[in-house]
């Protein structure tokens, strides 16, 4: 009776526009509160009436399918009802004349809950609905796409998930299924147009389609509908590039129509027509390809035409406005005047066409990139026109609705990025979107009014699938969500799809490898992201990830086999391919700090990298050849490492490592101190470091002695982060206070009398720093005579044994040439003491 009572308010005071999503309504335990679905020994029908839309046929006959894979046994379908004992379920929509109607008229079902009602469905027991049939199941919708979705919600509720063919979630066998006594629904939903865009399609979502479909076709968008429908969605904006919805296949425009889906075309495609569409038109009618309404009206106008006539009789959103061909801003000579006349005459020419008024066929307008310019500088569109704003391509919300003024009567939509191709680099490979932040900005842009239009570029569709089920659940009800319960949705969506034992695990690793990828896309990080040096930084979010895909593939060894293909493509391949990537950038990091050094340890890290190259081209093979029987050719072809600019080419490129030969190694050298001093060569350096935009050469013959040491180029002065330092290592037999003398070349204070600077420090105590030249005032002296600067301090060598000099320039133009240590016994002399036994 709970499930009574609870509705017995709702049905006094009618449905509220926002309410909790429809309550468990399947079980699989047997009381006094249930009615029996499916048992052993019982066969489940379905009815509807003869002549259904075709549409809901189709949601019937998968209801059908999804019995069958569920208990074993598809239930029959009915167009006629008699006194039978098996379960029923009874299908139908209100004021089409069908059984629905009748039940209402027998007041059964209150009909107040569905007439007049958008998008609405009810789920219900009826007892004695007719006679002989004592009790029946009714899946009623308020028009169309109700009553699909209150089939899909059956489906998902027994245990199909939506994404049972698109991400290969397994079926969990049920002998007994019970329906919990009781009215379901979800409302009405709170967003008009909920949908998803098909962008930058190539070459993965592509490649898949042609292997598995042979192109763009009904066939393909048959599933792509049946996944929004199920997703309780309602729109879509094509695959567009090279491609062109009506005219790739003469079915996709009826099967939509057919379908329940309202069609769109992108933000820079108007008048229901494909950028493709155009460049198609202009060649078979042997037509100048000039994009630009100042100059070529006439025949865009006649094409535009097209577009509507073509459309005319399905389901459509009409995109008005006017882009540059190919995404592209419009010339320097676009004005609001030109852009509201492109408008104007748009309208024209759907009225002409469908012989209604312009407002009678819905249009919307994306404000995206420039277009928003022309907006804020006071472009307008007609009161009926929906607005629709746009994020900044990284799903940060770029304008939203001056709730202090009049509101754009049409209303207004957002169009949201998951997959982006463009500046600085494309975020097309995988899932870079955390539900947090979707929910932050698209629940800032809803409580702005934002409520008439939502859509979402996925990209390739694939590896998308939980935040698309999110931001069309959350396009349903945003109400239902917030700060709190964002990680309970993760759990729950992870239950629906690997089952409840695995869930919060599962559930914590979608959430954690997402929030890892927004720190920096995939296909923006590479080896100087993160720092080395600082806070150990690099290595801490390296092992972060690396965790990560350590858990996911303990925990794939606990999958059961069922659901190890769904496993791999929607947690493990994601966290483990960006868990390698950083594993193999790390490497690149390493290999070039370590190389510049000529430590033959970079060779380990270059080998690290082209076992992490050659390992992301495995992990892309398994989920293109192997899981599902291959099932997902080319889904991972994207293009990952080695961008440059955005635009770049299709295959990945393994980043330049370099490999140090033993002969490029310095021996190990450490001076021996003897007869009370130490003297050193200047290049005769232990350890070096240099930095991406300064590093030290040897300036053979140079100066007085052997060489000088220097920084290049030149003209880089030291940041206070790069170390550019020279080490020497020295063997003391003595301890005490000591002299330590450089000779430097003698370069004078070139930088406006400032003088030039080093640092000189042992065994990494605090540096001493020194101007060793900016007293200079321009008189003739030593330096100039003798060819040679002495500078010095003096250190306290506690004890004897090995220890490390530092030195480091803080300018450039400072040449080292020699280093003298006066231990007790250093004498006077004009070239230095001569250099110092080396132990190797």
């Amino acid at each position: 009776m709970k499930h009574i009572k609870r509705y017995i308010l709702v049905m006094l005071f009618g449905f509220c526009l926002h309410i909790k999503a429809a309550q468990p309504f399947i079980t699989t335990e047997k009381n006094s509160e249930t009615i029996v679905l499916k048992e052993k020994n019982s066969g489940l029908s379905i009815f509807t009436n003869p002549g259904i839309d075709k549409g809901i046929l189709r949601a019937v006959k998968s209801l059908q399918s999804d019995f069958q894979k569920v208990t074993g046994a598809e239930p029959s379908l009915l167009n006629q009802l008699s006194a039978q004992q098996s379960p029923l379920i009874i299908i139908g929509t209100v004021g089409t004349k069908s059984v629905i109607d009748d039940l209402i008229r027998q007041k059964k079902i209150d009909g107040k809950l569905l007439t007049g009602k958008r998008e609405k469905y009810m789920i219900q027991n009826v007892s004695n609905p007719y006679p002989g049939i004592s009790e029946a199941i009714v899946i009623a919708g308020s028009d169309k796409r109700g009553t699909i979705y209150g089939i899909y919600e059956m489906s998902r509720q027994i245990g199909v998930s939506p994404w049972y063919y698109w991400a290969d979630v397994p079926v969990e066998v049920k002998e007994n299924i019970y329906f919990k006594k009781g009215i379901y629904t979800d409302g009405e939903p709170a967003v008009e147009y909920r949908g998803i865009f098909l962008n930058d399609e190539e070459p993965s979502l592509g490649g898949w389609a042609r292997a598995t479909f042979g192109g763009f076709n009904s066939k393909f968008y048959e599933k792509v509908f049946e996944l929004i429908l199920r997703l309780k969605g309602n729109y879509i904006w094509p695959a567009m590039w090279g491609k062109a919805f009506y005219d790739d296949d003469v079915l996709n425009g009826p099967l939509a129509n057919e379908m329940g889906i309202v069609m769109g075309t992108s933000h820079h495609e108007p008048m229901a027509l494909a950028q493709t569409d155009w460049h198609r038109y202009i060649k078979k009618n042997n037509l100048p390809n000039v994009w630009d309404y100042a100059k070529n009206s006439e025949v865009l106008q006649k094409f535009w035409k097209s577009g509507i006539e073509r459309s005319n009789n399905w389901e459509r959103l009409v995109t008005v406005g006017m882009r540059g061909d190919g995404d592209e801003a419009m010339g320097e000579g676009t004005n609001i005047a030109l852009l509201e006349k492109i408008v104007k005459d748009q309208r024209k020419i759907i009225t002409e066409t469908t012989g209604k008024k312009a407002e009678k066929t819905p249009q919307v307008w994306a404000l995206y990139k420039e277009v928003q310019d022309y907006y804020d500088k006071g472009m307008k569109v007609p009161d009926d026109v929906i607005l629709l704003f746009c994020d900044d391509n990284w799903g940060n919300v770029r304008k939203l609705p001056d709730l202090s003024k009049p509101l754009h009567k049409g209303g207004y939509g957002m169009y949201y990025h998951f997959d982006y191709v463009g500046g600085p680099r494309n975020s097309k490979w995988i899932n870079i979107s955390p539900i947090q932040r979707v929910w932050e900005q698209m629940n800032l842009s809803y409580e702005h009014k934002v409520d008439k239009l939502w859509v979402v570029n996925v990209g390739d569709l694939k590896p998308m699938e939980f935040p698309i089920s999110f931001f069309m659940e959350m396009a349903w009800n945003p109400k239902q969500f917030n700060s709190k319960n964002l990680l309970e949705y993760t759990e729950n969506w992870a239950t629906q799809q690997f089952g409840e034992k695995y869930a919060k695990e599962i559930a914590r690793l979608i959430n954690l490898y997402a929030k890892y990828n927004r720190r920096v896309t995939p296909e923006t990080l590479d080896s100087k992201t993160y720092s080395l040096e600082n806070y150990n930084e690099f290595e801490t979010v390296l092992n972060e990830y690396r965790a990560l895909a350590i858990d996911a593939l303990r925990l794939k060894e606990q999958i059961p086999a069922e659901y190890q293909d769904a496993y791999y493509q929607m947690v493990l391949y994601p966290i483990d391919a960006c868990s390698n990537l950083y594993e193999m950038y790390y490497a690149v990091a390493k290999n070039r700090e370590l190389a510049a050094k000529k430590d033959l340890q970079a060779n380990f890290y270059a080998d690290k990298v082209k076992e992490c190259f050659a390992r992301n081209a495995y992990l892309d093979n398994q989920y293109n050849n192997v899981i599902a029987n291959g099932k997902w050719a080319h889904m991972m072809d994207q293009m990952r490492i080695g961008y440059k600019t955005w635009a770049d080419g299709k295959e990945n490129i393994m980043p330049e490592v370099t490999y140090v030969s033993e002969t490029d190694v310095p021996k190990e050298k450490v001076f021996q101190e003897k007869n009370g001093y130490v003297s050193m060569e200047a290049e005769n350096f232990s350890g070096l470091n240099n930095s991406d935009r300064i590093h030290w050469e040897v300036i053979p013959d140079f100066g007085k002695t052997k060489s000088g040491v220097t920084t290049f180029p030149q003209n880089a002065y030291p940041k206070a982060d790069e170390n550019i330092y020279l080490e020497y290592d020295i063997n003391f037999e003595s301890k005490g206070e000591f002299e330590v003398q450089l000779l430097l070349a003698p370069t004078l204070n070139f930088n406006h009398n400032k003088g030039l600077r080093y640092e000189i420090s042992f065994d990494g105590q605090a540096p001493q720093v020194v101007n060793f030249n900016g007293h200079y005032k321009g008189e003739l002296g030593r330096w100039q005579s003798e060819h040679i600067i002495k500078s010095a301090t003096k250190h306290l060598i506690s004890q004897p044994g090995k220890h490390r000099l530092r030195f480091r320039v803080l300018e450039p133009g400072i040449v080292l040439e020699k280093i003298m240590i006066n231990t007790g016994g250093l004498e006077p002399s004009y070239l230095g003491a001569p250099e110092s036994e080396i132990l190797q």
